[in-house]
């Protein structure tokens, strides 16, 4: 199974504010759903709470701490990202998608084996953070850079990192 993490970062590291996203890039909402359609897709409970209802086409595994909270139907939740690989790995999944937020982010970044990341050129206030991407892990491999436009506010970057070997 291949791990792929999908965020969009602000130079300044921030990803959200108050459980929202803090900028309009539809380029950036469209790489998303052409990358993550017919995949399952895995978030922290705010995250999925923050879309509204489970994205169509895709499986959401859901990570939460409260025992009370229940998935809905035809989706899965855990109290831990490592059961949910688990699950992943005995249903044979192909490709999962890490989807957020901050705190999935830090626990599953050690685990992935892709970042597709949105580069927001902007610096915006927030309180969820990326975590530092450290480059003897990771290498970038593709970039495409565009200018801020009627449908994206600033100007972006889509990268991708693939983990580097273990010497």
């Amino acid at each position: 199974m291949k791990i792929i993490l999908i965020a969009a970062v602000a130079s300044n590291q921030v990803i959200g504010k108050d459980n929202q996203l803090i900028w309009k890039l539809s380029s950036d909402l469209k790489r998303f759903k052409n990358l993550t359609s017919g995949h399952y897709i895995l978030m922290g409970r705010k995250t999925f709470e923050s879309l509204g209802k489970p994205l169509p086409n895709r499986t959401h595994l859901i990570v939460t701490r409260n025992p009370e909270f229940h998935a809905p139907e035809g989706h899965y939740s855990f109290p831990n990202l490592e059961e949910a690989v688990v699950f992943c790995n005995k249903l044979e999944v192909e490709k999962l998608f890490i989807i957020g937020g901050g705190e999935i982010y830090k626990q599953a970044l050690s685990f992935c084996d892709t970042l597709e990341i949105t580069e927001v050129h902007a610096y915006p206030e927030g309180d969820t953070f990326f975590p530092t991407i450290d480059p003897k892990d990771w290498e970038e491999t593709e970039r495409e850079n565009f200018t801020a436009d009627e449908r994206n506010e600033f100007p972006y970057s889509f990268v991708t990192y693939e983990k580097k070997a273990k010497p």
